[in-house]
């Protein structure tokens, strides 16, 4: 398949590129700018290994547009989105769905008239009505809240322009490129004998190694053009408290990079998210060819690399 991905210069648009490129399929990736530094630089880098980059090339502008209208696709993978401070609550909601939706209807016609080209948008669990955990099923953040809006105008246009439509809702990816976040911040505490503090040990979560995420990211893509109208798969993997994953996390690091990795589980005092938000579609990894023991060596890999 010829296979147009947004986003790619992302921790999962990368790996996204990189496991559809692995199933021989034509991978072009279009992205927002051009001047990428830092890890976002590294992950561009690797991002062209995989596939053509077009650069200055933002969703729904005039050379998105030409791009779109030229050769035949098969699949138009939408995993961008207007992310900015996310977790700020005046995140601007209205401003992110348009920009998400972008001359969404020319895009698409133009897509359409080269080929019968379907579409893979990528959801979060922290959408509205996603997933599964304590009802009602809220948006987690004004962020959130966009995400699920993007998706309901996406699904209203297939049901109305008649192509095929795809959701791929994403959890808590780990490994290889990922923003610092909870992750690094327990292994740069390590490297630096400290003992870090997991602030929200009861939140029940659902992460997943990235590499697992995208080779079934690659395996829904594929079955997209193929299942008329609209599908959608919430890929689950590690449901458990955040405590007992940084435990899990903590003792799949310590043997591996050669460090005390202690966690500390403090008492939770916060409150304000939902309880429970999990995915429901256990993935078999397996079945996918996927190794667990070869995610974590990758992980603990790409972390001992960057302390050095």
């Amino acid at each position: 398949m010829r296979i147009l991905l947004t986003g790619g210069s992302s921790f999962t648009g990368l790996w996204f590129a990189r496991s559809l490129a692995a199933k021989g399929h034509t991978v072009v990736a279009s992205l927002r700018g051009s001047d990428y530094s830092g890890l976002r630089g590294s992950r561009v880098a690797e991002l062209r290994r995989v596939a053509e980059v077009v650069e200055d090339c933002p969703f729904g502008s005039a050379r998105f547009l030409d791009l779109a209208g030229t050769g035949s696709w098969d699949l138009l993978c939408q995993h961008a989105a207007q992310t900015g401070d996310y977790r700020n609550p005046d995140f601007d909601v209205i401003g992110a769905v348009a920009d998400n939706t972008k001359n969404l209807v020319a895009v698409l016609k133009k897509m359409m008239g080269r080929g019968s080209a379907g579409v893979v948008l990528t959801g979060s669990v922290f959408e509205q009505d996603e997933g599964a955990g304590d009802a009602p099923l809220r948006a987690f953040s004004p962020y959130g809240l966009s995400k699920g809006l993007t998706w309901q105008y996406y699904r209203f246009l297939s049901e109305t322009l008649q192509f095929n439509l795809g959701k791929f809702v994403i959890a808590n990816p780990i490994g290889p490129f990922e923003e610092p976040r909870f992750c690094s911040y327990l292994i740069r505490s390590w490297f630096k004998g400290e003992v870090p503090a997991v602030r929200t040990p009861l939140y029940v979560r659902d992460n997943i190694h990235v590499d697992l995420l995208a080779k079934a990211y690659a395996t829904f893509a594929e079955s997209v053009t193929s299942q008329r109208g609209i599908t959608k798969f919430n890929p689950s993997f590690y449901v458990e408290s955040q405590g007992a994953f940084a435990q899990r996390f903590a003792t799949e690091m310590s043997s591996r990079l050669g460090v005390a990795c202690p966690v500390t589980l403090l008492q939770q005092e916060d409150f304000t998210e939902p309880m429970v938000r999990i995915n429901t579609d256990r993935i078999d990894g397996a079945g996918l060819g996927w190794s667990e023991t070869s995610a974590w060596d990758a992980e603990a890999e790409f972390y001992g690399q960057a302390a050095k």
